[in-house]
């Protein structure tokens, strides 16, 4: 455990002193892009934080390369190397992306050739658990499913990525909770060489969005841009694809129903609020004749800010659904029973329908006009709150990514 937190507090450490430098750097050569119509923020900040993660995660593999329970992942086989690779890969179209703004059919071709070196180096799904068997593709069928599934969630957290804090947050609850998950199964399978690659990848994940965080909490300095939202989700695919497409769950000690599913389920539950999210876009841009990667201004989090709720509170909100859907996978592994899980699902959906039913701008309104009834019926100035209610509002609009 030791060896995970050295490489913990050194994805936190670099990936924060880089953004400090990065964000100066662009600062000082004006590398701030101009404010699209689609973005929510209303000044021109830079949009480079994805270098300082990129930066960040090198760090952390290179510390890991030097300690003797990673050394195997660097030496056995190529799969640590192909992920390097295709991370730089994903890096360099990302930062040419966020500084010129390139075609979506680049960006994409550039996340199947990432996808496509990682799956012919090993990181497949090659086996699905179905009850007490495992149903193995062809080796075609494999390598083209796994291209598919890396890709898939590469843009779902690019799409998803468009308030401050938003997809680093995620990020940190989501692969927290798969490395927690890695460490269980390490526990039972001894030292699979997979779960081990799963769980250096998540905690190097947790550590860059953490050390990244800082700078991109409301009001952001720096956002991570196409560089780092592309990353993040290349990392997270990685990860869940190592374990899920190699898991034998008949070597679980766990209830068998259980064990066949949930090396799928709980993939898909740190994932659900932005695969959902990128479902709905694709289906709605094609239902109006656009192109499924043509950018709008109507994902989850833009409806969110729409309803009246501050960018806080709208991140809020999906910290709360990842954590939820998150943890009550979980709880379904560890505890080998459905009535903790559907608990907190319950517990946590009744949460987030409270924060969805108050959006904050409006429970400040409504206070606002009670204090203008109580002042009028005293016979006190009535400006004076009106105006600072507005002043929030333009402040919540003004600073949000």
């Amino acid at each position: 455990m030791l060896s995970y937190l050295v490489v913990l507090a050194t994805a936190v450490l670099v990936t924060a002193v880089a953004s400090y430098s990065v964000l100066r750097l662009a600062k000082r050569f004006k590398l701030a892009p101009e404010v699209r119509e689609r973005d929510v923020h209303k000044n021109p900040t830079p949009r480079l934080g994805g270098v300082a993660m990129f930066i960040g995660l090198l760090a952390a593999f290179g510390v890991a390369s030097m300690l003797p329970e990673f050394q195997g992942l660097f030496r056995a086989d190529l799969k640590m190397w192909a992920l390097i690779g295709a991370c730089l890969l994903i890096a360099v179209i990302g930062v040419l992306d966020d500084l010129l703004d390139l075609d979506w059919m680049i960006k994409l071709g550039a996340q199947l050739l990432a996808a496509g070196i990682l799956a012919w180096n090993g990181v497949q799904i090659v086996s699905i658990p179905v009850g007490d068997t495992l149903v193995i593709g062809s080796p075609t069928v494999n390598f083209v499913l796994t291209v598919f599934l890396i890709t898939l969630v590469m843009n779902a957290v690019n799409f998803v990525d468009g308030l401050d804090g938003l997809v680093a947050g995620v990020a940190i609850i989501a692969s927290g909770t798969f490395f927690v998950y890695t460490l269980v199964l390490s526990s039972q399978l001894g030292s699979a060489q997979s779960v081990t690659f799963a769980s250096l990848i998540a905690l190097a994940l947790v550590g860059i969005c953490v050390g990244f965080l800082p700078y991109n909490w409301h009001s952001a300095k720096m956002f991570m841009g196409d560089t780092g939202a592309l990353l993040v989700g290349l990392l997270m695919a990685t990860s869940t694809v190592s374990v899920t497409g190699e898991l034998n769950p008949a070597a679980l000690d766990l209830k068998l129903v259980l064990a066949s599913y949930i090396p799928i389920i709980l993939p898909f539950a740190v994932l659900a609020l932005p695969l959902a999210d990128f479902a709905l876009a694709v289906l709605r841009r094609l239902r109006a004749g656009k192109s499924p990667f043509e950018a709008d201004r109507q994902h989850l989090h833009h409806r969110l800010l729409d309803m009246g709720h501050s960018p806080v509170q709208a991140v809020s909100i999906f910290y709360l659904g990842t954590a939820v859907l998150s943890a009550a996978g979980l709880l379904v592994f560890t505890s080998q029973s459905f009535t903790v899980p559907v608990v907190v699902l319950v517990a946590g959906g009744i949460a987030c329908v409270l924060l969805l039913k108050f959006p904050e701008n409006r429970v400040r309104a409504a206070l606002v006009q009670r204090r203008l009834v109580a002042l009028s019926r005293r016979g006190g100035p009535v400006d004076a709150p009106e105006t600072h209610a507005a002043t929030g509002r333009d402040q919540n609009e003004r600073t949000s990514e």
